[in-house]
């Protein structure tokens, strides 16, 4: 009788403990989706599971399993566990994942795979985990792999017509030099053709063996298309005359030729959901078995106010990130670089909290026209960021050009600030054992086979209208004002780009 006095206060607080979880990691990722910074297509993905959720969940349902509603209601409240670790180690991607855990609770709760027009809850919260900014996660910590896999895969193509030199991601063909550089590694277009996959998953429900096919498929497809896109490009460079000058580099060449490649590399994909309707997991005969349902929110008001206080506790648990930083002094830059005496200038106090909080440390200043920027750090996850991120999250326009060959590699952009002013941003990474890389992705995958190195970024700033022989200039004395063995002569190369 004690519990009947309150039916209702087992099941509010259960629901109030898990929106407290949620809140938080729900408008951390919905932030992702409208920050610059992120340039993320998130938003389109949750409408989408949203859409196809509410699709199937207005369908009459055939059967019904209260085992399996239960167990969605067992499976929202483990999430709980996530939360805490996320939480605990200060990583928001990690708590918002588990809003795709509470997808598919909600799937099993409301039986979609049971309906007339049946979903595979599995798959619907596998799709809406690409709401998550799981381009910049797959790109800093599988970019520089995919780079190279990219650069073999087209290396082998370019040998089959003509010989070809092949150097890491350098290749050299008919006299023409392609250098596939980080955005080549065709992260975009993994993700793009990953996506399509687990929608056509989530509306075919194959079996786990067809499932398994159906990935490696897109893996080979993904793979394969951006060799080829690759491979055409560098056919655009040799025949540049024959083709009537047209610039593969140029819009709407560029993106024209990453369009077909990509939209080639989807045909085995339809292909294969097309064989997937005859192996489709069967959805179970209508029966009459709702009255074997069981309350749903059959939860007694002490279990679901102990739940309540244990998600306040873990949303108020001070957070103890493990990827911190060892302290360091923020690093000290050169008192003059070629003629110009340094102007020190002052970090913003959201990058101030950051250092102190997470470690590592920064400094910058001017020289005459050009601006430094050196940021120092054991722990590049998530101390290091490229320039499109960072500036682009202050309000820049910022445009990828390409990177510079030779011992001192650097990425350059092209930065339009809020103001209108135009910026040329040269970016560089050092370790402290001397390894040097243009994109952050690569650094962090040479800290992986040594944690604990020191990295440095090397940000130079010069405005756009300066000769870029000066901007060169510029960055071979930075290098020796900070003792760093330097070429004479930066040489640009062909880069393939985005």
């Amino acid at each position: 009788m004690r519990y009947t006095i309150f039916p209702l206060l087992g099941p509010a607080a259960l629901i109030l403990g898990l929106a407290l979880l949620a809140v938080h990691p729900l408008l951390w990722l919905v932030g992702t989706w409208f920050d610059p910074a992120y340039d993320s297509y998130g938003v389109w993905v949750a409408v989408l599971t949203i859409a196809l959720l509410s699709w199937s969940a207005t369908s009459p349902l055939r059967t019904c399993n209260s085992r399996q509603r239960l167990s969605g209601l067992g499976l929202l409240a483990l999430t709980a566990a996530v939360r805490l670790l996320g939480q605990w180690l200060g990583i928001n991607v990690l708590g918002a994942a588990a809003l795709a855990v509470d997808v598919y609770a909600i799937g099993l709760v409301l039986n979609l795979d049971r309906r007339t027009r049946p979903l595979a809850p599995g798959w619907l919260a596998v799709l809406f985990a690409f709401a998550l900014p799981v381009e910049r996660i797959l790109q800093r910590c599988f970019g520089f792999a995919l780079q190279q896999l990219s650069a073999v895969g087209a290396c082998t193509a370019l040998g089959l017509g003509a010989p070809v030199q092949c150097e890491g991601i350098q290749l050299q063909w008919q006299g023409q030099t392609v250098l596939v550089d980080l955005p080549c590694s065709g992260t975009r277009g993994l993700l793009l053709l990953l996506l399509l996959f687990v929608a056509l998953a989530v509306l075919t429900r194959p079996t786990l063996g067809r499932a398994g096919w159906g990935l490696l498929l897109t893996l080979a497809a993904a793979t394969l298309g951006n060799s080829l896109r690759i491979v055409l490009i560098a056919v655009g460079l040799v025949h540049r005359e024959a083709l009537g000058g047209v610039d593969v580099f140029a819009e709407p060449w560029h993106s024209l030729i990453g369009l077909l490649t990509l939209s080639l590399s989807t045909l085995p994909l339809l292909l294969w959901a097309r064989g997937e309707r005859g192996g489709a997991v069967p959805v179970p005969p209508a029966t009459a078995a709702a009255s074997d349902v069981k309350p749903l929110f059959a939860v007694k008001p002490f279990t679901g106010l102990a739940f309540l206080a244990v998600c306040a506790g873990i949303i108020a648990l001070p957070p103890q990130p493990l990827d911190v930083a060892r302290p360091q002094p923020a690093p000290q830059l050169p008192g003059y670089i070629a003629v110009f005496a340094a102007q020190p200038g002052a970090l913003t106090a959201q990058e101030q909290t950051y250092f102190t909080r997470y470690g590592g440390g920064a400094a910058r200043a001017a020289y005459g026209p050009y601006g430094l920027l050196v940021v120092s750090t054991s722990a590049p996850l998530r101390h290091l960021h490229a320039p499109e991120e960072c500036l682009t999250g202050t309000g820049h326009t910022v445009r990828y050009l390409g990177q510079t060959g030779g011992p001192q590699p650097s990425a350059i952009y092209r930065s339009t600030d809020p103001q209108g002013q135009v910026w040329r941003v040269t970016v560089s990474y050092v370790s402290e054992r001397g390894e040097r890389t243009a994109h952050v992705a690569e650094a962090i995958w040479q800290w992986l086979q040594a944690p604990g190195t020191t990295w440095r970024m090397i940000q130079r700033i010069a405005p756009w209208e300066l000769p870029v022989e000066a901007a060169e200039t510029f960055d071979v004395a930075v290098w020796r004002a900070l003792d760093l063995p330097v070429s004479q002569t930066l040489s640009q190369l062909p880069s393939v780009q985005l």
